[in-house]
């Protein structure tokens, strides 16, 4: 049985266990237990601070761990990325004071800079030939310039609601993240075909995240037109109808394109176009 573990609380943690029911695991969410096991699937839960997982995935506690990429670059242990899952995305960025004339990089030379996540900050630093003073903070970051602790922070950014509150501006977006699924790489078979179960129902459920499906009346005269404008899977789906010169076309779209398609679809007499959300793409 393979142990994966994930956030015990917070949004990371909400957003785990919606994937996991969505490709069919069911769990018990019961912030009481440490360990839990899914009754339908060979997966059993292990609830962690997501800052200790790295830690937990490479010492072999837990085989798997979902977790934010900045917790897995951020932390340093031998563990490698599975997965990008395509929800919490955040970024980690440098940010100034609103009253700083900020005119680059190298503003920071010789600055002391607060943060949570010295290993990255430290990786840009030296990348750009930058020395600064790093000054290592667990919580409440962006306060450290007012308090005078630091001239400018390092720090996740969502909205950037926080820094505007405290009188701060971002100047440089540094690192991108978004939750992982990460290995130690030690699974034996019956935990790889687990894994590789798990890999099929994510992806299948990624995908259809990115994929509309789309219904259309659509003249005869206009299939083979159509046809190159949604190649779908494989190809259309088309359907005679009652109506004389009439056909209906099933096609899969990405959401990226839904627009311009529907448009180019309606120059060429498409109507009556349905546009459905897709619970899963089995490939």
């Amino acid at each position: 049985m393979l142990r994966l573990a994930i956030q015990s609380k917070g949004r990371l943690n909400e957003d785990t266990t919606a994937l996991l029911r969505e490709i069919g695991i069911d769990i018990d969410d019961s912030r009481r237990k440490f360990l839990a096991q899914a009754p339908n699937f060979p997966l059993e839960l292990l609830y962690m601070r997501d800052d200790d997982i790295p830690q937990v995935v490479a010492s072999g506690t837990a085989a798997l761990g979902i977790v934010g990429l900045n917790e897995v670059v951020e932390r340093g242990f031998d563990v490698e990325v599975v997965a990008k899952l395509g929800f919490g995305a955040c970024r980690i960025s440098l940010a100034v004071p609103k009253s700083v004339d900020y005119d680059g990089p190298q503003w920071f030379a010789g600055k002391r800079i607060a943060t949570s996540y010295p290993r990255i900050l430290r990786s840009w630093l030296q990348e750009q030939g930058i020395e600064a003073k790093i000054e290592v903070i667990t919580g409440s970051v962006e306060i450290a310039p007012a308090a005078d602790i630091s001239d400018a922070i390092f720090d996740i950014v969502s909205s950037g609601g926080t820094l505007v509150s405290n009188g701060l501006r971002e100047v440089e977006k540094v690192f991108f993240s978004e939750a992982v699924l990460i290995s130690n790489g030690k699974l034996d078979e019956a935990e790889r075909k687990t894994l590789d179960e798990m890999l099929f129902r994510i992806d299948s459920a990624m995908v259809s995240r990115r994929k509309k499906y789309i219904l259309m009346n659509l003249p005869l005269a206009s299939v083979d037109e159509a046809t190159r404008i949604l190649p779908a899977m494989r190809s259309p789906t088309v359907m005679p109808l009652a109506a004389e010169g009439w056909c209906s076309m099933h096609s899969v779209v990405d959401e990226a394109d839904l627009w311009d398609k529907i448009r180019q679809l309606k120059a060429i007499g498409a109507e009556g176009i349905l546009v459905l959300n897709i619970d899963k793409i089995i490939p």
